[in-house]
């Protein structure tokens, strides 16, 4: 078993890789994005978001895979949809310096087919313990291929909107003038590479960990690994907020997490087939999920912008939510 020290040293690094990579892919994507022409929040909530949740995809299949450990894969894909809704805005609204505005766009198309999207994995989920149960002390059930397939199906329906949006808009492509196309395409693949890099060092630190410390892995993945892997995101969407592009900034965060509940957590089981799932754990992590989810909605209704004073409600929330896997880590809380 890896030392703590050189388990901690292989997380940072990995960190430091995702950074790299992400730095990489936000350049590429965004430039590529003017140079399609597609709208502003179409490049936050596809191009940009779906190179963002690399990390997070690339958990969940090595998670999976190489280590068995689909809980893991899940405690990232929820972890950092966490961190998404309440720290990455509540960060571009204060470093921006200004409130983060939402617009009607965000709020009633992006926001509600987020919201959808967590219902239905909470229902996937709820399915594979009813149809397909595993005898235990606890409520579980196999993750099957087919519900795995039924949540790409509703991606493919969110891609299939904004496709629809990109057809009815008159923008037109803008000219790369300091690089030619194919190497920003070369920039953009390079970007993901690294990032799926990173993610390796961070599931093996994970793992390490949770074997060291004798917790389950998926209370690191919930906190550390999915704070890690947000970076991207973070990045992205406060870089969008600085520079007053505020549809990119929560367009990346929204369509991010639409394409990790969607895409990432399916991902593993189809690639692994039928993986047990453990629904007495999945069901706190979902919960505070939707509860964060209705905060971030709320504030972001309300006035049509997030505010410094809300943004900081946010944080705490989150902090609210690290200290609660502490608890749990160290044994004095068992919700989990």
């Amino acid at each position: 078993m890896a030392s703590v020290a050189l388990l901690l040293g292989i997380g940072i690094v990995g960190t430091a890789i995702v950074w790299a990579g992400s730095s990489a892919l936000e350049r590429a994507s965004g430039r590529l994005g003017r140079h399609y022409g597609l709208p502003r929040l179409v490049q936050g909530t596809l191009i940009a978001a779906v190179g963002s949740s690399a990390p997070e995809i690339a958990s969940t299949v090595i998670a999976t895979i190489r280590y068995g450990e689909f809980e893991l894969g899940v405690g990232v894909i929820v972890g950092s949809a966490v961190f998404n809704i309440l720290v990455i805005p509540s960060l571009s609204t204060l470093l921006a310096d200004r409130p983060l505005d939402t617009g009607r766009d965000v709020v009633y198309k992006e926001a509600q087919f987020y919201m959808l999207s967590v219902a239905a994995l909470f229902l996937v989920f709820a399915l594979a313990v009813i149809y397909y149960p595993i005898d235990g002390p606890g409520l579980e059930g196999n993750l099957t291929r087919p519900l795995a397939f039924a949540l790409l199906l509703l991606y493919g329906l969110y891609v299939f909107v904004q496709y629809l949006d990109v057809s009815e808009s008159d923008m037109g492509s803008v000219s790369l003038s300091r690089r030619p196309l194919l190497v920003e395409w070369a920039l953009l693949v390079g970007g993901i590479a690294l990032i799926i890099a990173g993610v390796e060092g961070l599931v093996f630190a994970a793992v390490g960990l949770g074997e060291t410390f004798g917790t389950p892995s998926f209370l690191w993945g919930l906190t550390v690994v999915a704070a890690a892997s947000s970076l991207p995101d973070a990045f992205i969407s406060v870089a969008a907020a600085r520079i007053d592009e505020p549809a990119v900034s929560l367009g990346n965060v929204l369509g991010s997490n639409i394409f990790d509940l969607l895409v990432a957590i399916p991902a593993g089981v189809l690639l692994a087939g039928a993986t047990p799932l453990s629904f007495t754990a999945a069901v706190p992590m979902m919960a505070f999920l939707v509860v964060a989810t209705i905060v971030l909605f709320t504030f972001a209704r309300t006035g049509m912008a997030i505010t410094n004073g809300e943004g900081v409600a946010m944080l705490v929330l989150y902090g609210a939510f690290v200290g609660w896997l502490l608890l749990e880590s160290i044994g004095l809380v068992s919700v989990l």
